[in-house]
């Protein structure tokens, strides 16, 4: 029975084993992979190749130009035109203030691509600055926009030079509108002007809400790869279906616009399982109910799409599996396809018009008008646009507008539409006959105030109603008041219309002010002012007459623009990066990114390190770190494990493969396939071993009956797929082209026949593994098994991350780096570290046409950040307090996006800069990045490291190898890092970083600060033999005190002792160090757990006794001591009290002579010992635990570690263990609190119990041979409990190292002992070696 298996057990290492008869067991560790690539389509609407710029305005006659006023018959708007002389030699308007404007009418819509402007001939007069509005039909106005802003430009200085500019986003209209903003101060405004551009033409169709264009395939059904659309719309409307097509099978395309911004939903395919989902849905745009034209155009290949909407392009590729829009019939234009139905789903159809629609070649426009396609659904098709005749009005913060209304009513009736990004605001304010009426925006809803004050009291209505009404959309109001009666109604909704019935008499006061109220009464409006659009007002049920205040013959206006709404999105296109939630006022934006793991005024700079190597050297131990190798690219952070060796940082993604999984039933016709997915995606992977300087993949086979590769000319029965897809015939410990494993290329498989272990195809386990270390194939993505197996996996990715060291030293003041041009242009960031003892020096430099950024050491103290956008040059300085040029490391981050630039330097020094509200965004460059000087600047001299911009690392290294005057790699890296060498830790310079010598410490790790520890049973003990003869062979400690040793110097004046301990049992002795002499020293806790320091150096009848503390010392806690002696001056330290100097009476001697052994936890000696110290403390010994174990440079518990062979014996049993804490005063931060610390999972390690037989053997030698190993091994047992029962207090033990609590990610014991659950007891975490 073929069946599978599956055991979820999900750890970050497991062996996975199985023993099932005639399969296989297969364990992997795997590494990395590439993402399919996005095809990017290229735009098949090309323009013309012709140059598009006609002088468009010299041809026109004078009646083209209209203007707001004329100063005199010469100043005729149609004397405006460049370098003409006529009249007065320009126009001026009769007035120099803010409401003027110049206006010309291109006769029909024209392709516009620049503007020129000139001051009036010969005159004092010229405009220094302008807006740029544009429209159709010369009314509803548009306001030029670029870098996501209503563009000002700037104009002339004098009245003849002539100065143009060109459209970076080019427009499309009939009329064209200059408003000066600033002008001459010598004179008043004086236009001369001239269009650029050249002709446009389309057809258009007008679509009334009702009617559709349907075009029909050729073919009933259509499989489609590709698709093209293009087509230009203008609406007044919010919704509305533009395009839809479908088919019987589900698939489907629509665009629609849905609040105002274009809805795009595609469906290549869904199953009928579910397991297959095909729907996407992107969203593009915003506000495009201005009823001005947009673009769109819409490419499809396969899965991958663009979107393009008014040159902004989106990137996307379709959920789903299928490659193919699979249409039935026809598509349909306008809205949904015409069935003589209610259009479903309540989308309505499209009401306004578009132009130049295109479908795959097909121009659709033109095709309508031809009357080849079903036009039936239109009442009347028309080809030409049907204007609206709405009104804008456009408020700033210093606007208002007032209409009159009925006087001495006693009902009143007021509506309008309105626009805003604001939560709050005043919309209407009118002082009644008798009180005040006030609509205004507050955090949102629309509240009204009704205050009317009588003889005798106060009547006061309030309605509020709505929420969310600041998104920009538009919102109508209608507000009724009469006696007694209130009613307030938003969007037209009367079901949820609000209602007051207070007691309430109105008398109007005839005069309404929208927008704004500045006057000073004695009952003011809550709120002043408001930002943002109104249309449609009407006033005691009556339209306001717009024209007619724009004549200046009904009501009055300050500071507001008619006939336009100069509303923006700020959000769109959206700049928060790394889905940064994006918010907005009429004047600015803010990004709020909580949770996405990125910080900064967009969240462009990511709040993790890039590696494991960062962490480590923040001080970090081993532990699991979100880490983000692209900083601020586009990949997210992920979750890693970080493993800090002493001289390398490992680190290992996960997977999810089940630790033990059965497979039965596969064949080479048939295999099964085995999908190994990582904690993180195939593009995250793949920066990390990117810039990896060697990865590794542990991939294990176990087999039972079950062939690998066969034969090296055979189809293999297993291969591995990876990065690429590709499949590879080699096994672990092989390599590429060798079909072989491990056992073939070192020539030791079980059949010499065949390459693999396996391959031998024998009943008995047997066993393939090795390392893939080829990193361009890894990781193992997939496992193909084609022969009756278990698959079982061990899955665990392994890099080390040289980046981090990767650095280029400049030593001549002429030498620099160049590299390709930085793109960054609306956010950029760079970071790196500097070394130098140079007080000046550019560190980089790209250059632009007036453009270009620049990041420099200006003076010994200050760094510079300076960058022009286009709006004149930004300089951010920090002043450090302290010189940089010490040459030390001192790392600089630097950042500039669209609302800021920042300059930071060693984390502790920070400048920033906000960015203009109104001016250029985008950073263009054009020259090389050149690193280290360029361009005649001061050249940089000393070291470069880590140099990342927009999170790329360039490689410094591999650049300076073939540039003169740099070299790859600095040296010099312990001035700045040695610090983390502690405990007495010497810091070592290697060419990419250094490193921390822990040998002549009690410490051990990658900072020395990892405690080695031991607890001792009744009658352990560690004897350290002190013997200069013993000098060849021993350890490097032994010929550090041996060195002290030498015959000239056997005698010692001084001692340094230090080490920790805990126990419960007292007395005991804790350290003795004996001599070939009765000198001794000796620390050793009384009975009542007291400690007491003996010294016996001579001269005295009785040892020198030091009662250190009074206190139960052995009451299961950790404690320390340091201890030193200089002659007779003793200075000891308990726990973290104060120290305490003694002083050896006068008549004993200060020579410590002839020392011969340390002895820790009992004393077993020849030759004199203190018949005190054996009497009183030696039985039954210490029991608990040392740690931190010195003695003048030498540590007897480290140097008792297996892999040392040093003078160290042992007796009893000697357990590894974590106790070796101090107490601390202060807990150490807590997971909870510690941003960079996560909750390890418990690693499981299930062993696998059928190990490999190195040769075949039939089953009755098996047999045989377990009864002979049967009866051996009962008398071995017998004669090893004999000799153990005999020689119970002799032994040979080994122990490691203190591992810490399993769960702690502190630098010390102390870290493990306080997060114990219970702080009492030790948590021994006891491991035997038995010899």
């Amino acid at each position: 029975m073929q069946n599978i298996l599956i055991f979820p057990i999900f750890s970050l290492s497991s062996l996975l084993s199985l023993s099932v008869p005639f399969s296989a067991i297969a364990a992997f560790s795997f590494l990395l992979s590439c993402a399919p690539s996005l095809i990017h389509l290229s735009c098949v609407l090309s323009p013309s190749t012709a140059k598009c710029d006609e002088a468009l305005a010299s041809p026109l006659p004078h009646t083209a130009f209209t203007s707001s006023s004329v100063f005199s018959n010469g100043y005729a708007p149609g004397y405006a035109k460049l370098n003409r002389r006529g009249g007065a030699g320009g126009w001026s308007p009769l007035d120099s203030d803010h409401y003027q404007w110049l206006q010309v009418d291109l006769g029909s819509r024209k392709q516009v691509s620049g503007i020129a402007t000139q001051g009036r001939y010969s005159s004092s007069d010229w405009t220094t600055r302008y807006r740029l509005l544009y429209s159709d039909t010369g009314r509803n106005w548009k306001p030029y926009h670029q870098d996501g802003n209503i563009w000002a430009f700037s104009g002339n200085s004098n009245s003849e030079s002539a100065v143009r500019h060109e459209l970076q986003q080019g427009i499309v209209a009939r009329f064209l509108r200059l408003v000066p903003l600033d002008w001459s101060e010598e004179g008043r405004i004086g236009l001369r002007i001239e269009v650029y551009g050249c002709s446009y033409w389309s057809d258009v169709i007008n679509f009334d809400g009702q009617g559709v264009i349907s075009y029909r395939f050729k073919m009933k059904k259509m499989k489609i790869i590709k698709d093209v659309i293009a087509l230009r719309f203008k609406t007044s409307e919010s919704e509305g279906v533009i395009l839809h097509g479908e088919g019987q099978q589900g698939d489907y395309i629509t665009l629609e616009l849905r609040k105002a911004k274009l809805l795009l939903q595609i469906n290549l395919g869904s199953n009928q399982y579910g397991s297959i989902l095909g729907h996407t849905s992107v969203t593009t745009g915003s506000l495009l109910d201005d009823n001005h034209w947009h673009s769109v155009v819409i490419e499809r290949y396969r899965r991958n799409v663009n979107f393009t909407l008014d040159r902004h392009t989106q990137h996307f590729r379709t959920n789903g599996e299928f490659d193919h829009l699979d249409l039935d019939y026809e598509l349909s234009f306008g809205g949904m396809p015409y069935s003589g139905k209610p259009v479903g789903g309540g989308r309505k159809n499209f009401k306004g018009c578009m132009e130049s629609i295109n479908y795959n070649g097909d121009n659709i426009t033109d095709l309508a008008r031809r009357k080849k396609l079903d036009t039936s659904s239109f009442r009347n098709l028309s080809f030409s646009c049907v204007e609206t005749h709405t009104f804008p009005v456009f408020f700033n913060a210093t606007s208002f507008l007032q209409l009159p209304g009925r006087a001495s009513h006693n009902a009143l009736s007021v509506g309008f539409q309105f626009r805003t990004w604001n939560p709050d605001g005043l919309l209407l304010f009118s002082n009644l006959d008798d009180g005040t009426l006030e609509i205004s925006l507050e955090d949102g809803k629309v509240v009204v105030h009704i205050n009317v004050s009588r003889a005798t009291r106060n009547n006061q209505a309030d309605l509020s109603l709505g929420s969310g009404l600041n998104d920009g959309q538009w919102h109508a109001i209608r507000l009724v008041a009469k006696e007694n009666f209130a009613m307030l109604t938003i969007d037209g909704d009367e079901a949820s219309a609000v209602r007051s019935t207070s007691p309430l008499t109105i008398t109007t006061g005839g005069t309404y002010h929208l927008g704004g109220y500045f006057l000073q009464t004695l009952f003011p409006p809550s709120r002043r002012s408001f930002q943002g659009c109104m249309q449609a007002i009407l006033v005691d049920d009556q339209p306001a007459d717009l024209h007619a205040v724009e004549k200046g013959t009904v009501g009055a206006f300050e500071n507001v623009s008619l006939d336009m709404c100069a509303i923006i999105d700020r959000c769109m296109p959206n700049h928060c990066e790394h889905g940064g939630r994006c918010k907005q006022t009429w004047d600015s934006f803010s990004c709020t990114c909580d949770g996405t793991g990125y910080t900064g005024a967009t969240c462009h700079t990511s709040i993790y390190e890039p590696s494991c190597e960062a962490y480590k050297h923040l001080g970090r131990s081993s532990d699991t770190y979100w880490i983000d190798p692209d900083g601020s690219g586009p990949l997210g952070p992920f979750k890693v494990n970080c493993n800090m060796t002493e001289d390398k940082v490992w680190t290992t993604v996960m997977n999810n493969l089940p630790p033990k999984t059965s497979v039965t039933g596969s064949s080479r016709e048939r295999r099964t396939v085995l999908q190994v997915n990582y904690s993180a995606s195939m593009d995250q992977v793949t920066a990390i071993t990117t810039s990896a300087e060697y990865c590794e993949q542990q991939i294990a086979y176990s087999c039972q009956k079950s062939r690998l590769l066969n034969t090296p000319d055979g189809t293999p029965y297993t291969w591995w797929v990876g990065r690429g897809s590709e499949k590879h015939f080699y096994w672990g410990g092989s390599g590429p082209g060798i079909q072989k494993c491990a056992c073939g290329i070192d020539r030791n498989c079980t059949d010499p026949k065949y390459d693999c272990n396996c391959d031998a195809d024998l009943t008995q386990w047997r066993e393939d593994s090795g390392l893939l270390i080829y990193k361009e194939h890894l990781p193992v993505s997939q496992v193909a098994v084609g022969d009756t197996n278990r698959p079982g996996s061990d899955v665990s990715l392994f890099f080390l991350t040289d980046n981090y060291w990767n650095a280029a030293s400049f030593t001549t003041p002429s030498s620099y780096l160049h590299f390709a041009t930085f793109q960054g242009e609306t956010s950029a960031d760079i970071s790196f570290y500097f070394k130098t003892s140079a007080p000046y020096g550019v560190f980089l430099e790209n250059l632009g046409n007036t453009d270009f950024i620049r990041l420099e050491l200006k003076s010994p103290k200050v760094v510079s950040f300076s960058f022009d956008v286009g709006n004149g040059p930004v300089e951010l300085t920090v002043l450090s307090a302290t010189a940089l040029n010490d040459d030390q490391w001192h790392r600089v981050m630097a950042e500039r996006n669209v609302k800021e630039a920042v300059l930071q330097l060693d984390q502790t020094y920070r400048a920033s800069r906000l960015a203009p509200a109104q001016g250029h965004t985008r950073l263009e460059l054009f020259s090389q990045l050149y690193v280290g000087a360029a361009g005649g600047q001061r050249g940089f001299l000393g070291c470069i490291r880590a140099l990342r911009m927009n999170g790329i690392t360039l490689d410094l290294e591999e650049r300076a190898k073939v540039t003169p005057g740099v070299k790859p790699g600095c040296q010099g890296h312990c001035t700045s890092f040695g610090m983390y060498c502690r405990n007495g830790g010497k810091c070592v310079e290697r060419y990419n970083g250094y490193l921390c010598d822990c040998t002549t410490t009690a410490y051990d790790g990658p900072f020395c600060t990892r405690d080695v520890g031991g607890f001792f049973e009744a009658g352990t003990l560690i004897k350290y033999n002190f013997m200069p003869e013993a000098v060849a062979g021993a350890s490097r400690d032994t010929k550090i005190l041996t060195h002290q040793l030498t015959p000239q110097e056997v005698n010692l004046t001084k001692e340094e002792v230090a080490f920790s301990f805990s126990t419960s049992n007292a007395p005991a002795i804790l350290m003795y160090v004996s001599s070939k002499t009765q000198d001794y020293l000796a620390v050793v806790l009384r009975q009542n757990g007291s400690m007491q320091v003996r010294y016996n150096l001579g001269g005295l009848k009785e040892p020198f006794a030091i009662d250190v503390d009074q206190r139960n010392l052995a009451n299961g806690q950790p404690h320390s001591i340091n201890m030193s002696r200089v002659n007779r001056s003793i200075t000891i330290q308990l726990d973290h009290y104060p120290p305490v100097s003694y002083t050896l009476p006068d008549a004993s001697d200060t020579q410590f002579n002839l020392i011969k052994t340390l002895f820790l936890g009992k004393v077993y000696e020849t030759g004199h010992i203190d018949p005190v110290l054996i009497e009183r403390y030696n039985t039954p010994g210490f029991i608990g635990c040392l740690s931190r174990v010195q003695f003048n440079g030498v540590a007897p518990l480290k140097s008792a570690q297996p892999a040392v062979t040093s003078p160290v014996t042992y007796q009893g049993k000697l357990v590894e263990s974590n106790c070796g804490a101090s107490p601390l005063t202060i807990p150490p931060m807590s997971a909870a609190t510690d941003p960079w610390h996560l909750d390890n999972t418990d690693a499981e390690f299930p062993f696998n119990e059928e190990r490999v037989i190195p040769d075949g053997v039939n089953r009755d030698s098996a047999i045989i041979g377990g009864i002979i190993a049967v009866v051996i091994f009962t008398i071995l047992c017998t004669l090893v409990f004999l000799i153990r029962y005999m020689f119970r207090h002799k032994g040979t033990y080994h122990t490691n190292e203190a591992k810490g609590s399993g769960e702690s990610a502190g630098e010390s014991a102390d870290t493990a002992i306080i997060g114990t659950d219970n702080p009492e007891t030790i948590d021994e975490s006891k491991k035997e070696w038995f010899i």
